[in-house]
């Protein structure tokens, strides 16, 4: 997918990882934890496509929260998914790496728009 905003691009290539690393998951019959992870992962994405489309500076923000929650969750998954030993060191470096890039991507635009906000 190809973007001119970076985190729509970066949230989507989250979530295109997200869900090939699920569906090796499911091929190797873990279902329960692979759907949270599925889920969170998808999430992050599904809302920043949603705060882009704002209606207000503070629906933005709200969505943009959202999806960081969203994205905290997902770092959740992956950690516990490692731990249980289900993703191998190279998935996990970087599911996590992605994961934590958009996190604080989101946080950043976060903070910045607040700003803006209380500036107005």
């Amino acid at each position: 997918m190809k973007t001119g905003n970076p985190i729509h691009g970066k949230s989507y290539e989250l979530a295109l990882a997200v869900v090939m690393q699920a569906k090796y998951l499911f091929s190797n019959g873990e279902y329960v934890l692979s759907k949270q992870f599925l889920r969170s992962g998808t999430s992050v994405g599904a809302n920043v496509r949603e705060a882009l489309n704002a209606q207000s500076k503070p629906d933005f923000i709200h969505k943009m929260y959202i999806s960081q929650k969203e994205c905290a969750e997902l770092i959740y998954w992956i950690e516990l998914l490692n731990d249980l030993e289900y993703l191998d060191d190279e998935s996990f470096n970087s599911l996590f790496k992605r994961a934590d890039e958009v996190y604080r991507i989101l946080k950043s635009i976060i903070i910045s728009s607040k700003k803006t906000v209380h500036n107005s």
